[in-house]
């Protein structure tokens, strides 16, 4: 039987006082892309460094493809990629130089090393800039260069923290198809803060929230279980009628106006069971006399549930 490519058991870390991984278990198969998500200072990004052989942790065990992490252990190094959140690079290098570099770490011979540099540098936006110092580079070129590097290698498993977090909207576009390209041989291993990106290319994700994993799921499910089928009306008009029906319906689980002005408000109405929904609403809205302009059965988003799991806690810095 073939081990997880990510096997963790019971990981902890602590810095000082603060302890930011309180015990961790989490397998990954892979192939695919996942998705490691919380608020600032859950752990994500110590969870990273460690599976990067980075750091070490306080206690508990790690694997990769089976065998046990630690620092400097060239042979599973050599078949992962990491792209820290903030990529830092020597200013005097070039883009190809700086990979070149890399390359040489990894101990590619030269000729696959130019090859696969120039490709990364075209493919990823930077083969205009090959050949100029990283020092005058963007926060989203420098991005773009920190995901290169962490290819160079052809690796097996790819670890990204905040990966499009300083890139524009197209260029978020362009390296989540990358992502989702790459998913089909490798095992892409994700943070991110930005959790439309993530439900657009991650099969399955997890939440970590004061340094322990409170749910693991597939994205669909993860809807499926904990948001209600909601819909959502737009009204000309008061909406008062319609609420005061409404507040009587044991079927309706919750009714939020979302936007009131002048000329109309829309509703979101979570339901007990969407067929039900589907059959009582209109009656509902009919006996009301409310102008309806637009009715539709609302699409629960992962941003939605991880507020529901994690609740809006203030932002804490990340120790890691």
């Amino acid at each position: 039987m073939t081990a997880p490519v990510i096997a963790i058991r019971d990981l902890r870390r602590r810095f000082r006082d603060v302890e930011a991984l309180a015990g961790v278990d989490l397998q990954v198969a892979g192939p695919g892309v996942f998705g490691f998500l919380g608020v600032n200072g859950a752990g994500k990004t110590t969870t990273l460094r460690i599976l990067a052989g980075l750091i070490h942790a306080t206690g508990g065990e790690v694997r990769l493809f089976g065998e046990p992490v630690a620092i400097g252990q060239a042979e599973v190094r050599r078949r992962i990629g990491y792209l820290p959140q903030d990529p830092v690079f020597f200013p005097w290098l070039t883009g190809e130089e700086t990979l070149l570099l890399v390359a040489d770490l990894f101990g590619l011979p030269g000729a696959i090393a130019r090859r696969r540099a120039g490709e990364w540098l075209e493919r990823l936006g930077l083969g205009h800039a090959a050949r100029r110092r990283v020092g005058g580079y963007s926060g989203g070129m420098l991005q773009r260069l920190g995901l290169a590097q962490a290819l160079i290698n052809e690796p097996e498993l790819l670890l990204l923290d905040e990966p499009v977090s300083a890139l524009d909207p197209v260029g978020r576009v362009e390296i989540l198809t990358l992502l989702g390209a790459l998913s089909s041989r490798a095992t892409v291993f994700m943070s991110s803060h930005i959790l439309a990106d993530v439900e657009r290319v991650c099969g399955e994700v997890a939440i970590i929230d004061h340094g322990r994993i409170v749910v693991r799921d597939r994205t669909d499910a993860l809807r499926e279980r904990f948001l209600k089928p909601e819909f959502e009306l737009a009204l000309a008009g008061a909406a008062a009628p319609l609420i005061a029906l409404a507040s009587g319906a044991p079927w309706i689980e919750q009714l939020r106006v979302i936007e009131q002005g002048e000329f109309g408000a829309t509703l979101r109405i979570a339901v007990t069971d969407a067929a039900l929904g589907r059959r009582e609403l209109p009656r509902l809205i009919a006996h009301s006399q409310v102008e309806l302009l637009r009715f539709d059965a609302a699409v629960p988003t992962l941003e939605e549930v991880f507020i529901r799991i994690v609740g809006s806690r203030g932002a804490a810095a990340e120790g890691a």
